[in-house]
């Protein structure tokens, strides 16, 4: 059986599916709703088992790379950039001629693979990017509370051996004129600054 070739145009709800052979003539399209499970059947009704698929690069590409491979089907992962930059010679820009275009691209050969990295990678890089980010927030937080504070007399820091959000409340038992401009802020640095600690333990 010769082999069909596959492109696939993903978007969060439906992917366009388009079928060609070694000729390049194309041997049907359509789309389905995005989950492995149903690509994976329209793919092998339409192209058989033999088939070789392309996808781009993107944020539901990883998840779709593995899934679909888990089901025995041969997927390659082609990078966004060149495959758009073969994609805009097109005269109409659809989602179906689109995924025409990638099963061509498959065809020819012409493209540069990527290699999709395991999920245990995106979550190690998730949760080092979440980290930075709430370090970030308590830190800009923090700051501005300084500075509040600092407006009207207030140094936290002259407090040693109390923690931070210990201090702001030390301070501001006698201040119900500053209390409710700072407390909703503070609150807000303190769950950002458990979730940073509790991200730390968790990738320990």
């Amino acid at each position: 059986m010769m082999t069909r070739f596959v492109g696939l145009d993903v978007s969060q709800k439906m992917t366009a599916i388009c079928v060609v052979d070694n000729a390049g003539r194309r041997l049907w399209r359509g789309q389905c709703p995005t989950t492995p499970e149903q690509i994976a059947a329209m793919v092998r009704r339409h192209a058989g088992d033999a088939s070789r698929i392309g996808i781009e690069t993107g944020a539901m590409t990883p998840r779709l790379v593995h899934e679909l491979r888990a089901l025995g089907l041969e997927i390659i992962c082609l990078d966004a950039r060149h495959a758009r930059a073969a994609l805009k010679m097109q005269i109409n820009k659809t989602d179906q001629n689109d995924a025409e275009g990638l099963a061509q691209i498959v065809r020819t050969g012409w493209f540069r693979s990527v290699h999709v990295k395991s999920f245990d990678s995106h979550r190690a890089r998730a949760l080092l990017g979440a980290r930075a980010q709430l370090v970030g927030m308590t830190t800009r937080l923090s700051n501005h509370i300084r500075g509040v504070l600092k407006t009207f007399g207030l140094l936290p820091g002259a407090m040693r051996g109390f923690r931070f959000d210990r201090k702001v409340e030390v301070l501001l038992e006698d201040r119900s004129d500053v209390a409710p401009i700072v407390r909703p802020i503070s609150s807000l640095g303190g769950n950002c600054a458990s979730k940073s600690r509790l991200s730390i333990r968790q990738s320990g």
